[in-house]
């Protein structure tokens, strides 16, 4: 579903990752705030020191401002629509990480400029965010051998992710892997089983390479859940491959819809939001009644 704001922003308040894009993201949250004074506006900019920074000034400023807007990767996104919380204000988004997801779905424009435009128009769109494990997650949650790379990610990071660094914490997660034995409870169903990986995804955009089901809607109230059945690693190669060359479901991946979805296993398996570790099973992961607006092209 998606709107038009009804009055020109009158109050901004910026939030800027200065890490992100190759520490790129410092000038372009000043660019776009200068930007926006320029029309008008008045600003306010924020720069993140830290995990959970955004997430507490947004908290802190949300009832005061009538637009904010996210200056860095997905993570910063995920803390600014983390901290709007209940509030009915529209989010902008000036993409500057290693993926940016869901700025690949919606073809945002990555410039200052294009930003500007977007944010001109007030168009938005509505979007389902979850709960996971009591975190926000609005994008995708992985468990199985991806949360493994992104928990071997974790444990090696020293400063801004580059795409060579998955590869690295890639190579050191397939290192002893064992494929893990999952159990899946869908809107309270159990599905047959058991599963040796699982993705619950609001994106088409995985990890902005591979293609998952271009048939969903980000405001249906649903999460798509892909079952992988067969997790050894030469399935898994060749799900990677169809979803490279073509699109995920298929092959030994099915798809299914759920608002609420509960994993367990024998032995702890890590799970990650949104591409940030999140911790081991179980996990327990519920599509939220309050939606988020962005603003769309």
């Amino acid at each position: 579903m998606t709107s038009s704001s009804p009055s020109v922003f009158r109050h901004a308040l910026v939030i800027g990752n200065p890490i992100a894009g190759a520490g790129r993201g410092e000038r372009s949250a000043r660019g776009l705030s200068e930007g926006l004074r320029a029309r008008g506006l008045e600003v306010e900019l924020h720069l993140t020191a830290g995990r959970g920074d955004a997430t507490r000034r947004v908290r802190g400023r949300a009832r005061e401002v009538d637009l904010l807007v996210s200056v860095g990767g997905d993570g910063t996104l995920r803390e600014v629509l983390d901290g709007v919380g209940d509030e009915s204000v529209p989010v902008g988004i000036l993409p500057m990480g290693t993926a940016n997801v869901l700025s690949l779905d919606l073809k945002l424009p990555r410039d200052v400029a294009g930003a500007l435009e977007l944010l001109a128009r007030g168009r938005t769109q509505a979007i389902d965010v979850a709960r996971v494990n009591g975190s926000l997650g609005f994008l995708v949650t992985g468990v199985g051998l991806d949360a493994a790379v992104v928990e071997e990610l974790e444990r090696r990071r020293s400063g801004p992710i580059s795409k060579s660094s998955y590869v690295w914490a890639a190579l050191s997660a397939l290192r002893g892997y064992a494929t893990p034995e999952l159990t899946l409870e869908l809107d309270g169903q159990r599905a047959a089983g058991p599963v040796g990986a699982v993705l619950v995804s609001n994106i088409v955009h995985y990890g902005g390479v591979f293609r998952l089901d271009a048939g969903r809607r980000l405001d249906d109230g649903l999460y798509e859940v892909y079952l992988f059945r067969d997790a050894r690693l030469l399935p898994m190669a060749f799900a990677a491959l169809r979803g490279f060359f073509s699109h995920l479901p298929g092959g030994s991946c099915e798809m299914r819809r759920a608002r609420r979805v509960r994993i367990t296993s024998p032995v702890p398996v890590p799970y990650h939001v949104d591409g940030d570790f999140g911790g081991h099973t179980p996990l327990d992961f519920e599509v939220s009644a309050t939606r988020r607006r962005i603003l769309i092209p």
